[in-house]
């Protein structure tokens, strides 16, 4: 019987007409699309505003280490955890934590794994990392991680401190897609999308932000 009523299901499927497929209509050109480097900054730092974060822009590298001294001492920042990526490698920050009483950690200043996560937890006040790219029309910070990038100095301090050359900010997520995985056979273990503090909803659709990451991002914004 039921063999009998399958059969039957199947063949009216398969007598139906067959309709054709409508036609996808054209996307419309996004705007950040034909947006030049000024502009594209603009629209980066306006969207990251409209999701809570801080945004600083500075000239280069030495009024970025100024401007981490002035957040710190606004935050009231004694330890910090930093990632060892190609950007925060340019800011010599364990130099600039002795000058300013501030203990810099990274991952491999840890003998395991289970000290450094109690570290990032627990001690940090802050994570410090640089940005692989940044995505102007949503306001994402995209870090990819490797050895040079551990994903909890991101996501584990209640502060999250993003140093992001203005060069990395594209337009929009496709172009960022491309840069992680654009290189065959290069592809990373995983990567962090981070658009403002971190965020999660209730079972009423109520959100909450800074519930299972940091409270509070702040970028600042290189060149």
């Amino acid at each position: 019987m039921e063999q009998s009523v399958r059969d039957e299901i199947l063949a009216k499927l398969k007598a139906a007409p067959k309709a054709e497929v409508p036609t996808r209509p054209p996307l419309p050109p996004y705007e950040t699309l034909s947006m030049d480097r000024e502009q594209l900054i603009a629209e980066f730092s306006a969207r990251l505003a409209e999701e809570g974060v801080g945004v600083h822009r500075v000239k280069d590298f030495q009024e970025a280490l100024d401007r981490l001294t002035a957040v710190a001492a606004e935050e009231g920042l004694k330890k910090v955890m930093t990632s060892t990526d190609d950007v925060i490698s340019r800011l010599d920050l364990a130099s600039w934590g002795q000058k300013n009483g501030i203990q810099v950690m990274t991952p491999g200043d840890f003998p395991d794994r289970y000290s450094y996560r109690d570290a990032v937890f627990d001690q940090a006040q802050a994570g410090i990392t640089g940005a692989d790219f940044a995505v102007a029309e949503s306001a994402t910070i995209g870090l990819i991680i490797n050895k040079d990038q551990a994903r909890l100095v991101s996501v584990a301090p209640i502060l999250h401190i993003a140093v992001v050359p203005v060069d990395r900010i594209v337009p929009v997520y496709e172009q960022a897609i491309e840069k992680v995985f654009g290189k065959k056979g290069e592809y990373p273990s995983q990567f962090v999308f981070i658009t403002g503090p971190s965020m999660t909803g209730d079972i009423q659709g109520v959100l909450f932000k800074g519930m299972h990451g940091p409270r509070k991002v702040i970028v600042i914004l290189v060149g």
